[in-house]
This record gives structure tokens, sequence and C-alpha cells, in this order.
């Protein structure tokens, strides 16, 4: 039997495309957010708040550093850029921020939202995948709910 065709050669092949192929949509989604965090930051006129944000797109940006660590580790090309929709969105949010009555709140709504939209796509992304695949993605999940954390609690003041 070829070494290339073995039982285990083949499983690890499996893994490693699974990998490829659940973690880079997550990398677009990180670059993403990062990217709204970052923008947010220099938005907002809070300091403390400034400080949270910036700490909080470097823990993303740590987080992609380390996903697409992974997804070249198994053979693939990570993504390097979110997608276009982002920076679409993060004008819509300066709009409405700029017309909003609490500027800091607007910006926290929206981080909020997008925070736990990726925070449940990795959690759905875990769901049935080969523990060793899984490994990958649970690594980042103290991460995600570390920032997940900041989120909800600047979001309950932000809609008082």
């Amino acid at each position: 039997m070829e070494p290339s065709s073995s039982p285990a050669r083949s499983g690890a092949n499996v893994a490693s495309s699974v990998i490829r192929s659940i973690c880079n949509p997550l990398i677009r989604r990180g670059i993403d957010l990062c990217r709204l965090y970052r923008h947010a930051a220099l938005a907002v006129g809070e300091p403390g708040l400034r400080a949270v944000l910036d700490e909080d797109a470097q823990a993303l940006a740590a987080l992609v550093a380390d996903l697409q660590h992974e997804v070249e580790r198994a053979g693939g090309v990570p993504r390097t850029h979110g997608s276009w929709r982002a920076a679409l969105r993060g004008r819509l949010v300066e709009g409405m921020a700029r017309t909003a009555a609490r500027r800091d709140s607007a910006w926290i709504h929206a981080l909020a939202q997008d925070e736990s939209n990726l925070l449940h796509a990795f959690e759905r992304a875990l769901v049935g995948l080969p523990e060793e695949s899984a490994t990958v993605l649970r690594r980042q999940l103290p991460r995600l709910r570390g920032i997940h954390l900041d989120m909800h609690s600047l979001a309950g003041p932000a809609h008082s």
C-alpha cells in the first residue's frame, strides 16, 4: 500500500481539509470585525472605551493570526483580507453613530452585534467537527469570549 493512501494519511488529509474550509471563513469574519473595532476605537469619544476597543482589536488580530497559522500548517492558503461588506458596514455604522444622540453607544451596539455573530459562527463551526480539527477553534474560544464579555458589559449601560 502506498503511504499516501494509508488510512492514517487519509484521515490527516481530511482533517487538514476541514481546518482550511472551516478556518478561512472565520478568518475573513475576524478580519472584518477587527477592522470595525479599529475604526470604532478611532471614532468613539470616551478615552477608556477607546482603550478597551483597541485592546479587543488586538485580541482579534491575534486570533486571526493564530487561525492563519493553522491553515498554513494544514497545507492551505489562509485568507489575508476581509470582505468588501466590512468597509460598507463601517461606513453604515459611522453614519448611524454620527446621527445618534449617544455616538459611543451606537458603536458599542454595532460591535456587540457583530462580535456575537462571530462567536456564534465559531460555536456552529465546532459542532460536528472531528476532535483534532475542533481543537484549533477551541483554543480561540476563551479569547473570543473575553471580547464578548467586554461588549456585553459595555452594551448594558449603552442601552440605558
